[in-house]
């Protein structure tokens, strides 16, 4: 198994270890300290990264990048740091090295891992990297190599389960399935203000921007897949298990020791030690595994898959063959048909890919476009027929990819809408064009199409992160429930329309007197945002009670569920009085405004709703305190509890005994009498009018306030479940379903008496228009009003309503004795009734021995 290279010199070393033995900057330091090297990474993410360390080292223009996707190559580059995948193996460097090299394990990519483990060196130095249980076949398939153990920094022990809700600050959850990880990202959302959210499907740029997140601090938390388990370096604490099985592309199954080890083994770094555990019902470890991870003892790997890299490119069935090879010795085993190897069959058996496969540079070229990765995880049958479209236009006469067929198939990727799952699409499909774009001389004008599909995944990826951001992060809670944890005080203000901010995030509003926090449905973080409006809101509070004080009546206003309202907001609520005409004033302010200053607040509201009443309903105030004597009084009195209109048949008793200069009087205090109502026609326009609608709606506890009577109608339809009392204290008087105001009732009676009088029985309809009503409510309301009315052919027809005779007194009867048979006459009732003896302490007792004398 001769290397690629005759570098029998060369130092071979494989430094093994856990996590966080600071393996990865051992070997970037080696190579820099020669004066040329490659290093392959497992992971894009992992090669971008110390690139960026690399360069600034030593600058631009000394190191390269080369992964499937991208490629920056400076001329003069003597660096190379790559995905394992695109090193250049051929090339002649003075340092080798290769990370994570116990992935040779690994079903999918071994084969390409034991293939630079067993061929390819420095020519000074190689370096393999990895975990302790590749150490026994290392040293059997490189018996020159020498081992370097590197003890973990900082130490790891298991912490048994914890609830979701109750993690430690500065973990990671770790699931297995993309509804997995939202699920509990979304819950971490609403109980902790959110996680950063990190999968295998992520581009590495918007990877790198959830991670920025959780590293900054602006989120606590971190829900990943096992994508988290190699090439993320973050500052965890605590790694929690959400499930201890996934599916590895064929079937579930449970993980293994050494495969939770290395997720484990996020948590800690440096010299901070790390935990482990479950959540979410997860069954706690077994003890033996959680030894085996917290000592890093595993059993060793028995086989490393390998597959034959020396191939035969004659023909399409050399290429298959060679592939087919066995291994050339003990510890190495064939994988299960890789991708490629599938693709590969499949193509070959395609007419028109059999016509162009023909001589090694061909055969080589259908080999090549089979190794474009399947970044979409689609069947190899439909990546197949992608790869056979590039096959035939690389094998036409041009040799490239049609640069208009490129331009639509970007175009189609090149946008932002859609949810999640759509944009994670998306980029995949973006990636295969990357790196289509990145093989040399496959795409015409590859410099401009390398730079626009970087350019379209950056955009994609940028627009998921932002949706990610917005699903799963609450800035807010985040922010509010680490501030309440720590001992930094909280900056609040508050703007000039009420808006409360702590520290730059919307907490809630002041309306009035109240603070109104923007509950988040978190305990933690709403005790956080009352303790934080404490500083802002006590001092706005307190201006605002004194601005009320201090302010005219102009300044206050009553809503139409009778509540003051002073610049729009609701500071106080009347409530029940004495008297209709005599409402209480509650104030409506948060327990923070202090309590004189409270009272202060109440008697300024009292005195407005005092003056307000007086100024709309003042005739019923002034007929209410006024000096009037006996029936005058009462029915003044009666007049203003009734809020201005009394039916006259309630009032008939007291109008009879009014003499004239009772009626004089109260006429001067605006109280009318009609043929129906006693009302006062002064608080019958529309502002006294709602006025007296609210406050029948105060003095009867009505819960539900009824829909006030429009303003300026005359007429308008009832509710059935509003009670008749409501409109007539509003000056209306309903009727079937419409309510009419009494002044304009006493109006059309009138008229209507008018018309009885000259002899007119058919109702003119000019008389109906002050009420604007039609026929049928027309007939409605006269027979309310005791008329005998009709709707005819001819109209509406008008009659008085005769009273019934008086039944006559019948004569009486004989009775006949039933003993002697004698008729005997009933004696009539007396028609005087018993006198009842006066009291001699009445008047009626002086007046008597007056007539006597």
């Amino acid at each position: 198994m001769a290397a690629r290279h005759d570098y029998s010199d060369s130092d071979v070393t494989v430094v093994l270890g856990p996590t966080n033995t600071g393996k990865t900057y051992l070997a970037m330091d080696r190579m820099l300290g020669h004066a040329s090297g490659i290093i392959g990474f497992p992971l894009r993410l992992l090669a971008r990264e110390n690139y960026d360390r690399a360069v600034a080292i030593k600058g631009e223009g000394a190191v390269a990048l080369v992964t499937g996707e991208e490629k920056i190559i400076p001329p003069r580059a003597t660096y190379f740091i790559c995905t394992v995948e695109s090193m250049p193996i051929d090339r002649d460097v003075a340092f080798l090295a290769v990370d994570e090299i116990q992935l040779a394990a690994d079903r999918e990519r071994g084969h390409v891992f034991t293939d630079r483990l067993l061929n390819s060196r420095g020519r000074v130095e190689t370096m393999f990297l990895g975990a302790e249980t590749v150490r026994p076949l290392i040293r059997r398939l490189v018996p020159d190599a020498n081992f370097i153990t590197r003890p973990r920094f900082s130490k790891l022990t298991y912490s048994g389960s914890k609830k979701l809700t109750r993690l430690p600050r500065r973990s990671a959850v770790v699931a297995f399935s993309a509804s997995e990880v939202y699920g509990i990202a979304d819950l971490l959302r609403r109980q902790r203000g959110g996680a950063a959210v990190v999968m295998g499907a992520l581009s590495p740029r918007a990877r790198n921007a959830q991670v920025a997140l959780y590293q900054s601090g602006e989120v606590d938390y971190l829900v990943a897949t096992d994508a988290i388990g190699m090439g993320l370096n973050m500052d965890v604490d605590h790694v929690a298990f959400a499930s201890l099985s996934k599916f590895d592309g064929r079937a579930p199954r449970a993980l293994t020791a050494p495969e939770l080890s290395q997720i484990a083994g996020r948590a800690g770094r440096h010299m901070n030690d790390g935990t482990f555990g479950v959540t979410a019902e997860v069954s706690a470890f077994d003890p033996d595994v959680v030894a085996r991870i917290e000592t890093h003892e595993f059993q060793s790997v028995k086989m490393l898959y390998w597959r034959n890299s020396d191939l035969q490119y004659a023909t399409v069935q050399s290429l298959l063959k060679g592939l087919q090879k066995p291994p050339p010795g003990p510890g190495l085993m064939r994988p299960p048909t890789p991708e490629d190897q599938l693709v590969l069959d499949i193509l070959a058996n395609e007419p028109d890919v059999q016509n162009r496969a023909k001589g090694s540079s061909r055969v080589r070229l259908l080999w090549d476009v089979t190794q474009v990765p399947d970044f979409r995880k689609l069947r190899p049958e439909t990546h197949a027929r992608l790869l056979s479209q590039i096959y035939l236009h690389l094998s036409d006469t041009n040799e490239n990819i049609p640069e208009d067929w490129v331009a639509d198939q970007v175009g189609r990727i090149d946008r932002t809408d859609g949810d999640i799952h759509a944009l994670m699409d998306r980029i995949a499909a973006i990636r295969t064009w990357t790196y289509l774009a990145n093989r040399p001389r496959w795409v015409e004008n590859a410099g401009y199409w390398q730079d626009q599909t970087r350019v379209v995944e950056d955009r994609l990826s940028d627009s998921l992160h932002d949706k990610l951001t917005e699903q799963f992060i609450d800035r807010r809670i985040a922010h509010l429930v680490k501030k309440l944890k720590g001992t930094d005080r909280m900056v609040a203000a508050v703007d000039e329309a009420g808006r409360v901010e702590v520290d730059g995030h919307f907490i809630g509003t002041l309306n009035g007197l109240v603070f109104e926090p923007d509950k988040t449905g978190l305990k933690t973080a709403d005790r956080a945002i009352e303790n934080a409006a404490d500083s802002a809101v006590v001092p706005e509070l307190e201006r605002r009670a004194l601005a009320q004080i201090d302010a005219n009546d102009e300044a206050f206003s009553l809503d139409d569920r009778a509540r003051v309202l002073w610049q729009g907001a609701v500071v106080a609520t009347l409530t029940k009085g004495a008297r209709p005409l005599s409402p209480k004033v509650s104030v409506t302010a948060d327990d923070r405004l202090d309590r004189a200053l409270c009272d202060q607040v109440a008697m300024r509201h009292q005195k407005w709703i005092d003056a307000h009443i007086d100024k709309l309903l003042g005739p019923l105030i002034q007929a209410e305190a006024s000096p009037l004597k006996g029936a005058a009084r009462g029915l003044a009195f009666q007049v203003a509890e009734a809020l201005g209109t009394v039916d006259r048949k309630e009032a008939e008793a007291q109008i009879r005994v009014l003499t004239d200069e009772d009626r004089k009087a109260l006429a001067g205090h605006r109280i009318r009498f009609g043929l129906n109502f006693v009302y006062v026609p002064d608080v019958l326009k529309a502002e006294p009018v709602r006025l007296r609608a609210l406050l029948w709606t105060v003095d009867n506890d009505s819960e539900v306030p009824p829909a006030l009577p429009p303003a300026g109608r005359v007429s308008f339809p009832t509710e059935k479940a509003v009670p008749a009392g409501f409109y007539r204290a509003s000056g209306f008087y309903p009727v079937k379903g419409t309510a009419y105001r009494v002044d304009m009732i006493e109006r059309f009676s009138a008229e209507v008496r008018r018309f009885l009088r000259e002899g007119v029985k058919i109702l003119p309809p000019a008389s109906l228009s002050p009420l604007g009503i039609g026929a049928e409510n027309a007939v409605e309301l006269l027979v309310a009003l005791g008329y005998v009315s009709s709707l005819g052919e001819e109209g509406i027809s008008i009659a008085v309503k005769r009273k019934p005779k008086r039944r006559t007194t019948p004569k009486t009867k004989s009775k006949t004795s039933t003993k002697t048979g004698d008729v005997q006459k009933r004696k009539p009732k007396s028609s005087k009734r018993a006198e009842k003896p006066i009291g001699s302490d009445s008047p009626f007792a002086v007046l008597k021995d007056l007539l006597k004398r």
